[in-house]
């Protein structure tokens, strides 16, 4: 991953990254034959044990696990429902081979998976996932930039160190920790998502591979601030020194201007005679 001159990310390497889509139509298409066939079957089995006073499918010992919400259906009522959740589930695992994800900032990432849980999602076809694909491919540079500048928006204005119309060397953020009588801890807020989304957008710009959320930077300052949770020690790593206070404030140093100037780059793209 690199950036071009116009600051537009580029990325030469295959949308998909070498999934075969033939296998995923082929192996979608059987699963649900096969499962509309077992749908038609568990019907039969159920009328005949209802006509011999066995009950009917909903009536079975298999309620306790759950499998009635589906057996209790009319096979084309269960057959959309089915369909729907395998399609969703290859949605979800072709968009995160493809790398797309790792472009998205929070906000963006929920927007695609609120979506999935929808009634009308395309349904899986070679067609539909070269045509998405394309479009996400063509859009990569613009879902980074939003990134970036979401990040740059959810800034606090209350400290001069933050500049409204670029990002500086420090950026002050309040309720990214928390202290009590047990001492600090990381807080589960909007700003450890923009702390994560900010590492990941330096780590695309530096053409380095994004960590995983084992990793990333939200996870490696928890464990920093569990080992010594009754002081607040300072947080290094290569790209930023960390320091929090015990009102639930944190300055963050931002340790690589070269970057810093690609993000300004971006944000005068979107606000242009802001920056000088």
């Amino acid at each position: 991953m690199s950036t071009s001159e116009s600051g537009v990310l580029t990325d030469h390497t295959d949308v998909i990254c070498s999934t075969s889509i033939e296998r995923i139509v082929t192996g979608r298409n059987a699963a649900l034959s096969l499962t509309e066939i077992l749908i038609h079957q568990l019907n039969d089995i159920s009328a005949l044990t209802d006509s011999i006073g066995g009950g009917k499918a909903n009536e079975w010992g298999v309620r306790q696990y759950r499998y009635d919400c589906w057996l209790m259906e009319k096979p084309e009522t269960a057959m959309k429902a089915i369909t729907r959740n395998i399609d969703r589930g290859i949605w979800r695992d072709l968009m995160k081979k493809s790398g797309m994800l790792s472009l998205m900032d929070a906000a963006a990432r929920d927007e695609w998976y609120n979506s999935l849980e929808k009634d009308d999602i395309p349904a899986i076809s070679e067609a539909n996932i070269l045509s998405t694909f394309e479009q996400l491919h063509q859009s990569k540079g613009e879902v980074f930039e939003r990134g970036v500048i979401n990040v740059f928006k959810g800034l606090s204005w209350s400290y001069k160190t933050n500049s409204p119309c670029k990002f500086g060397s420090k950026i002050i953020v309040n309720g990214l920790v928390k202290y009590d009588q047990w001492g600090f801890c990381l807080s589960y807020s909007w700003q450890r998502d923009r702390l994560t989304d900010l590492e990941r957008m330096l780590h695309l710009l530096d053409g380095k591979p994004i960590p995983d959320n084992r990793a990333d930077i939200a996870r490696r300052l928890d464990e920093h601030i569990s080992r010594q949770k009754m002081k607040a020690v300072v947080y290094e790593d290569d790209y930023f020194t960390i320091k929090y206070f015990q009102k639930g404030s944190a300055h963050i140093t931002l340790k690589r201007p070269d970057l810093v100037e690609q993000l300004n780059d971006i944000i005068a793209r979107h606000y242009p005679g802001m920056l000088s």
